[in-house]
C-alpha cells in the first residue's frame, strides 16, 4: 500500500502547535542531551517537570478515550507527536507502562470497578506498573508460564517466579499472566490478574546487567493471595488478554529517530575528538551504512503508520520494523567501538552503549519471534 510522507493541512498544524508546545514549556536539560544519546538517568527531576507539562496539556494518555481523561488522538496526531518528541529529544511516553499498556486494557476489557480504582491513578502518576509475563522457563514460548493461580474462596493464591520485570523494584502494582488450569492447553488456562506489589508474600530482587545497571528483576510469589476482583477478563481466559496488552507495547517511530540521533551524537563526537579514527575509509563507510539504514528504519515506520491511518492492522510488518530498529542499534554500538578502538573501553559512553545494546534484539519480542513471525505471516511459510 502507498506510505504517507507528507502532512496535510491540518497535520502541518497540530504538528506546529506539538513543536510550539516543545520549544515553550520542554526543560533545556532534556533537550539539551542530544536526543537519543546516553539515557535518562541522573535527570528525573527534569523528567518530572516534563511530565507535568504535558499532562496539563492533556497529553498523558493521546490514545486514550476523552471520557477516561485521554486526548483521544488519531493515529497519525499521536505519529506525528511522538515524532516531534523524538525529534527534540524529550520523552515521549512519560506516563510509563501505566499509560501505554495496562491502561488502554483496562479500558478494553476491565470492569468498571477496575477503571475507577486505576484509570485516574495512572493518569495522576501517582502509581507505576510492570509487567509480569516472562519466566526462567517461558521467555519467547511465553504460553509455556508455570506461575500458578489456585482460587481459594474470594482469592487467587499465587506462587511462581517472574524475571526479566523492568522496574519492578519501583512499581506499586504488576499486571500479570499466572496458569489456573494446569490440565488445559497452554494457551489457555492462563488468567490475566492485577497484583499489590506491597502484597505479602511478593519478593524482588534486582538483577546487575553486565552495563552495572539495574533495570531488570526477578519477582517472586509465595502464597500471595489476589483478590478475584483483581482478574481482568473471564478465569482461563488470560492469554487473549495478555496479547492485547502486547499490542500497545510496539511504537517504531521513536525508536527510528531516536537511533538517527544517536549515530549523529556519534559523527559529532568523532569530528571533534582527538582519540577517535574518523578518518579511516572503513569507519566512514560504516557511517554511510549506518545512515542509509536510519532513513530505511523512518521509511519502515511511515509504512506501519500510513496502514493503521488506513485502518489496518499491521503484524509482519511491525515485526519488520521493530527487528530492522533493534539490529541497527546494535549496529550503531559496533560502530562506536571500532571508531574508537579499544580506547572505547575507556569512554564511557561508548563501552555503556555497547553494552546496553545487547539486549536491544531480546526486549520487546526476540529477534527469533519477529523472524518467525516474518516467515509465516508475511512469507506465508509453513511452521516449523
Amino acid at each position: 500500500m502507498p506510505i504517507n510522507l507528507g502532512d496535510s493541512p491540518a497535520e502541518q498544524t497540530w504538528r506546529k502547535q506539538v513543536r510550539e508546545f516543545i520549544e515553550q514549556e520542554a526543560p533545556a536539560e532534556l533537550r539539551s542531551a542530544g536526543g537519543g544519546e546516553g539515557g535518562l538517568f541522573g535527570r528525573l527531576g527534569a523528567v518530572k517537570q516534563w511530565r507535568d507539562k504535558v499532562a496539563a496539556k492533556g497529553w498523558i494518555a493521546p490514545s486514550w478515550p476523552t471520557k477516561y481523561g485521554g486526548a483521544e488522538m488519531s493515529v497519525v496526531e499521536q505519529f506525528i507527536m511522538n515524532e516531534e518528541f523524538a525529534e527534540a529529544g524529550v520523552p515521549a511516553n512519560v506516563g510509563g507502562f501505566g499509560v501505554m499498556m495496562i491502561g488502554p486494557t483496562l479500558i478494553e476489557h476491565g470492569t468498571e470497578e477496575q477503571k475507577e480504582e486505576h484509570l485516574g491513578r495512572i493518569l495522576r502518576g501517582e502509581v507505576i506498573w510492570c509487567q509480569g509475563y516472562s519466566e526462567p522457563g517461558a521467555g519467547s514460548d511465553l504460553a509455556a508460564l508455570q506461575t500458578r493461580a489456585v482460587r481459594d474462596g474470594d482469592d487467587y493464591v499465587l506462587n511462581g517466579q517472574k524475571i526479566w520485570t523492568t522496574g519492578a523494584q519501583f512499581s506499586d502494582w504488576m499486571y500479570m499472566l499466572a496458569r489456573t488450569d494446569p490440565e488445559a492447553p497452554k494457551h489457555r488456562g492462563i488468567t490475566y490478574l492485577l497484583v499489590d506489589m506491597k502484597s505479602p508474600g511478593v519478593t524482588v530482587q534486582p538483577l546487575t546487567t553486565m552495563a552495572n545497571q539495574q533495570t531488570f528483576n526477578e519477582v517472586f510469589f509465595e502464597d500471595v493471595r489476589v483478590p478475584v476482583k483483581n482478574r481482568v477478563g473471564e478465569e482461563n481466559r488470560g492469554w487473549y488478554i495478555g496479547t492485547t496488552t502486547l499490542d500497545f507495547e510496539r511504537s517504531s517511530i521513536g525508536s527510528a529517530i531516536g537511533v538517527r540521533k544517536a549515530l549523529e551524537g556519534l559523527m559529532r563526537r568523532a569530528k571533534e575528538g582527538e582519540d577517535a579514527s574518523f578518518d579511516r575509509a572503513s569507519v566512514r563507510h560504516e557511517f554511510v551504512e549506518r545512515w542509509i539504514e536510519a532513513e530505511v528504519a523512518k521509511m519502515l515506520s511511515y509504512r506501519v503508520i500510513s496502514m493503521q491511518a488506513a485502518g489496518k492492522i499491521p503484524n509482519y510488518e511491525a515485526s519488520m520494523c521493530k527487528l530492522f530498529t533493534s539490529d541497527l542499534q546494535q549496529n550503531i554500538a559496533n560502530l562506536s567501538m571500532h571508531l574508537y578502538g579499544m580506547h572505547g573501553n575507556k569512554i564511557n559512553r561508548s563501552s555503556m552503549g555497547y553494552m546496553q545494546a545487547v539486549s536491544a534484539t531480546i526486549a520487546g519480542g526476540t529477534t527469533e519471534v519477529q523472524k518467525n513471525i516474518m516467515a509465516t505471516r508475511g512469507l506465508g511459510l509453513p511452521r516449523g
